[in-house]
């Protein structure tokens, strides 16, 4: 079974590592305890949306760049051979003809 909140501790940690950033300065920067940060990165927590946005301002990276990490990696877990970036043709006409009847 995939663990979201594992793949979810995993991205920020590397985030963070390639950042070069220590576990105490993005807890400080995103003022989250850092035995919280700590649990989060290990899976054993779930973060709020609130604290992950507050994490990813303190990486200085885009929390939909986190969020697309993690989709990729579960996708690569749950056996997917191609992972769409983008949306079907079919349901961008779909959402263009329903924002016209707006």
């Amino acid at each position: 079974m995939v663990l979201v909140r594992q793949e979810i501790g995993d991205v920020l940690r590397d985030f963070r590592l390639q950042k070069g950033r220590t576990l105490r300065q993005v807890a400080s920067k995103a003022s989250v305890a850092l035995g919280y940060l700590s649990e989060v990165e290990r899976g054993q927590k779930e973060a709020s949306s609130e604290i992950l946005a507050s994490v990813a301002e303190a990486l200085d990276t885009p929390i939909s760049v986190i969020m697309h990490e993690v989709g990729d990696r579960i996708a690569v877990l749950e056996g997917l051979s191609v992972v769409p970036d983008s949306l079907p043709d079919e349901l961008v006409a779909e959402f263009d003809a329903e924002m016209m009847v707006r």
